[in-house]
């Protein structure tokens, strides 16, 4: 992932980062909130990523998508200031199918940063109150402060 320049507001920064990625813009991924090794992104019920024509839940593949982008967000928003990233390792567990019709959204918190890699939890929801899926990864760090937590 490319880096949030410094001269640019980290919010108005991931916006214009999301916006970027082809990938992102088929998935209609939008920030929702962005704070200190902390994103928050959303992604609108799409007929075209249904996974099973007959429930209509959306595909895992967009939802790990969504997970691994909003991860790599909240690295790139951490306050040890990385200037790239890149997932070395991203784990998965599916709970539950999407309600058909409900955005999904995914947290993301980068709770651990040493000289090379970061470390990130993720949660997924659609609303219901209990998560579709949750997430940890690992995370490449170039450029952050040694050492930061």
């Amino acid at each position: 992932m490319t880096p949030f320049p410094p001269d640019e507001p980290r919010e108005e920064a991931a916006r214009r980062f999301l916006a970027a990625l082809p990938y992102a813009r088929a998935l209609g991924l939008t920030l929702v909130a962005l704070g200190d090794g902390v994103a928050e992104i959303a992604m609108p019920w799409d007929d075209r990523l249904v996974g099973d024509p007959l429930t209509g839940v959306i595909h895992g593949g967009a939802v790990l998508a969504l997970m691994d982008t909003c991860a790599g967000t909240a690295v790139l928003a951490h306050a040890s200031a990385p200037t790239r990233t890149a997932t070395l390792d991203l784990r998965i567990d599916y709970m539950r199918g999407a309600v058909p019709g409900r955005a999904i959204t995914a947290r993301a918190e980068c709770h651990h940063v040493t000289r090379t890699v970061a470390f990130v939890r993720a949660t997924a929801s659609d609303g219901e109150g209990r998560p579709l899926a949750t997430a940890t990864g690992a995370f490449t760090v170039e450029g952050s402060a040694e050492g930061a937590a």
